[in-house]
């Protein structure tokens, strides 16, 4: 038996086949390679390139690999591009996971892993944030994951069929061991960014937004190591498989850095300032988000190892050195 991993030759998905293999897991890989790298999904994995939305292609993947469970990261996830294309969001994060959401219930794969997003919670009136608050997303990214969480509950009620949405907060840093990290060009990642910047590969960086309501005016964000990411999967995976019920967690640390202090962090790990221009804000980014993550703690013993800002940095940008220019 396998566990299919969508998206698997991306960011975060590369870090979870690593994980899965590790844990001496069967994994195959369903990726359209859009923004991720063949070169990402280590053997013996399966990579089979494709459209999580081709129901045709996900079914026979399903049977050939007798798969068990879904872990589901494909879908686009830069906020402004949502603000600017919202109908190729709805199409590649809804309505593609509802194609393989259909497909899991009709092939009886009862397990299912959905990489969702703290900006289903837009501008939060309370921080930390618990997954128990109004969900009022800004974009429609958000959104778009939002509309996936729903339609994974109402499946889950109908169906033979159980879930678990993590929620996650900002995603940095790169496998310890250098196997892999953030290679995507262009990438918007705040920490990629700066770590881009500090090493020569970009002319400059942009910070967005300078007159927040923070202490100094720019974004607050939770930023959680991937590696402790892709733990809490194995946590919730290992839930789904003994028969634990459907749920929702939150995944981050339940501290917060300015956009400012992540700029201080590259730089210190870096050993030098690089070009930053303020700039203004973004459509579509909240002021500050930060998690509430005692849930995902006390219920299914996540205990992240890497919460320290410091080491995220370091991680990610020594996956930034091992890249080509």
């Amino acid at each position: 038996m396998s566990i299919l991993v969508t998206g698997g030759a991306g960011y975060i998905g590369s870090h979870m086949v690593l994980a899965l293999l590790d844990a001496g897991e069967k994994v195959v890989v369903v990726d359209n390679l859009s923004t991720g790298f063949r070169s990402a999904v280590p053997p013996p994995a399966i990579l089979i390139e494709g459209n999580v939305g081709d129901q045709d292609l996900v079914r026979r993947v399903v049977g050939e690999h007798d798969v068990r469970a879904i872990i589901h990261f494909a879908g686009s996830i830069v906020v402004p591009d949502s603000v600017a294309d919202p109908l190729g969001y709805y199409l590649n994060n809804t309505s593609n996971s509802r194609n393989l959401i259909e497909v899991a219930v009709k092939t009886g794969v009862k397990a299912f892993i959905f990489s969702s997003t703290a900006a289903v919670y837009g501008n939060p009136q309370e921080i930390p944030v618990k997954e128990t608050a109004e969900l009022r997303p800004v974009s429609p990214y958000g959104t778009s994951k939002l509309m996936t969480e729903l339609m994974l509950a109402d499946t889950a009620f109908a169906h033979d069929f159980r879930y678990v949405a993590l929620r996650y907060f900002n995603v940095a840093g790169a496998d310890p061991k250098g196997r892999t990290g953030q290679s995507t060009p262009r990438a918007t990642h705040l920490i990629k960014v700066a770590c881009e910047t500090a090493l020569g590969k970009r002319a400059s960086m942009d910070v967005f937004g300078t007159d927040y309501p923070t202490a100094d005016g720019t974004c607050i964000r939770d930023y959680i190591h991937v590696t402790d990411l892709v733990a809490a999967h194995m946590v919730a995976l290992k839930h789904l498989l003994a028969g634990g019920k459907s749920d929702v967690f939150n995944c981050g640390y339940s501290s917060g850095y300015s956009v400012l202090q992540v700029i201080d962090a590259v730089t210190r790990a870096s050993g030098g300032a690089f070009p930053v221009k303020l700039a203004p804000r973004r459509p579509g980014d909240a002021e500050a988000i930060v998690a509430d993550s005692s849930k995902i703690r006390s219920q299914l013993g996540w205990e992240p190892r890497l919460a320290d800002l410091d080491l995220i940095v370091n991680h990610a940008l020594a996956w930034e050195r091992s890249l080509k220019a």
